[in-house]
């Protein structure tokens, strides 16, 4: 079996595992975010500032229906890291086979669904007017590929749920400079508009899924499937369902939040919304270690729950705060000295209005990014421990929190207000995972406890019996 790509997270030192584990998955969130910032900067440099503002605005319904597909596949994930660190490889593929055929119902029901209602959502959004087709445009495309995002997603889930981040790291950068080369060739000679940056995303994704599919039949042999292994099983599909779709409706739950947000902000005018867009996209780019970290601690949690090591939890996630605290600090004074150079690669020099206001926006956001920290290392955390509805919950505070920013500080505040949505998101979030993350690692300890007591009661009769045989 090809177990040298595989890597076990339930034994050695913690923060080792985490760096090397951690690492491929950084560069990976890094090469989407690079294909996404290049996909704004040519937008807003070849198309101008009402075409950069057309993408930005379809930015939050994206994270809300892109979110929940991610968000699904990670869920999916999680029964598969348990099997694996169990040593459990026939229940793994079982897992792995339902949750395919899952995936793929799934996936063919949200594309007819958000295809249909796409112009509708716009219009409710109150997208100005001066940027709307460029919003539907791309939106529409970025839509009809989800079926390529569940693939590369699920896939690469499974892959890492194995403990190995480089393969889809791989196929990430092929894909990541095939965008690019995309991006030029549909927006710049073919004329497409910013329809062209959309057709590049799904396309690049695609060939990304491809290849880990044809990768992981040749290489992964502990992945064969067999015909009895492909068969439905409910008990599995239920235990699927249960960890999926609470993690992807956490991504939008939070979602509806940033839509809320999203249409304040639209009502600011094009400038505001492309403001937003420059801003969002580097402080982005500067969470890809969170989310690295967060995808990091899934996989960590669900292996050794599954082993039931379950002393390494606590271990492994101070190490990791730990980590993502200090770079916060590290990422704040970035933003703070060159914040406003950053957000000038996506719209003209010229532009000074946007420019100073996206400076504030990095600003104000990376002073918090070490509540941002706890939130994806803590949540991934209870995730991978297999406590997915805790998603849900955390998803409605931080829902609330940019629903109360955008009906409340936006309306008085203007731009400023909208600047305070993620930090106040990120605390409102802590304020209930960090006591839920107590509670979760003390509900499975005391089962396991229970579950000791158990086998000692079932052993005592038996060896009873030993001693009197023996007399």
């Amino acid at each position: 079996m090809a177990r040298n790509s595989t890597r076990d997270m339930t034994e050695g030192s913690p923060m080792k595992l985490i760096l090397e584990f951690s690492i491929p998955l950084l560069l990976g969130f890094l090469c989407q975010q690079f294909y996404s910032v290049v996909d704004t900067v040519i937008v807003g440099q070849f198309l101008g500032v009402r075409a950069l503002a057309g993408v930005g605005a379809t930015g939050s319904v994206n994270f809300m229906v892109i979110g929940f597909c991610t968000g699904v596949c990670s869920g999916f994930a999680i029964p598969v890291a348990q099997k694996f660190g169990a040593k459990d490889y026939h229940g793994m593929r079982e897992f792995v086979a339902n949750g395919a055929c899952l995936a793929g119902v799934i996936a063919l029901i949200m594309t007819v669904l958000v295809t249909l209602l796409c112009r509708n959502i716009l219009t409710w959004m109150q997208t100005p007017e001066d940027i709307f087709e460029n919003a539907y445009s791309y939106i529409l495309i970025i839509f009809w590929g989800i079926p390529a995002t569940f693939l590369y997603n699920i896939l690469s889930g499974i892959i890492r749920s194995m403990g190995d981040s480089k393969t889809p790291l791989a196929f990430l950068l092929l894909s990541s400079g095939l965008n690019i080369g995309l991006d030029v060739l549909c927006i710049v000679v073919f004329k497409m508009g910013v329809a062209g940056a959309a057709v590049a995303t799904v396309a690049s994704q695609l060939i990304s899924g491809l290849l880990c599919l044809y990768y992981m039949i040749k290489k992964f042999e502990i992945l064969h499937i067999t015909k009895e292994e492909w068969r439905i099983n409910h008990g599995h599909m239920k235990i699927l369902f249960s960890m999926g779709v609470p993690m992807g409706l956490q991504y939008s739950i939070t979602a509806i939040g940033s839509v809320i947000l999203q249409t304040s902000v639209n009502t600011l005018g094009s400038l505001a919304v492309a403001t937003v867009t420059a801003g969002g996209k580097v402080s982005m780019f500067f969470s890809c270690p969170f989310e690295a970290m967060g995808s990091t601690m899934a996989t960590y949690g669900g292996q050794n729950v599954g082993a039931k090591k379950l002393e390494r939890l606590d271990r492994g996630l101070k190490d990791c705060i730990l980590l993502g605290a200090c770079y916060s600090l590290i990422a704040l004074v970035v933003m703070y000295f060159f914040g406003a150079d950053l957000a000038g690669l996506f719209v003209n020099a010229g532009e000074k209005e946007i420019l100073a206001n996206a400076r504030k926006l990095l600003i104000i956001n990376s002073a918090f990014f070490i509540p941002l920290a706890l939130v994806n290392i803590v949540r991934f955390m209870i995730q991978g421990m297999g406590f997915s509805t805790f998603a849900i919950l955390a998803g409605v505070f931080e829902m609330v929190a940019r629903t109360l920013t955008g009906l409340v500080l936006v309306p008085r505040l203007g731009f400023s207000g909208a600047c305070f949505a993620g930090p106040l998101a990120w605390v409102f979030a802590d304020a209930f995972l960090i006591p839920a993350y107590i509670h979760v690692r003390r509900k499975l300890q005391r089962t396991m406890e229970l579950e000791c007591k158990s086998m000692d009661n079932a052993l005592q009769p038996a060896s009873k019996s030993v001693r009197a045989h023996a007399m």
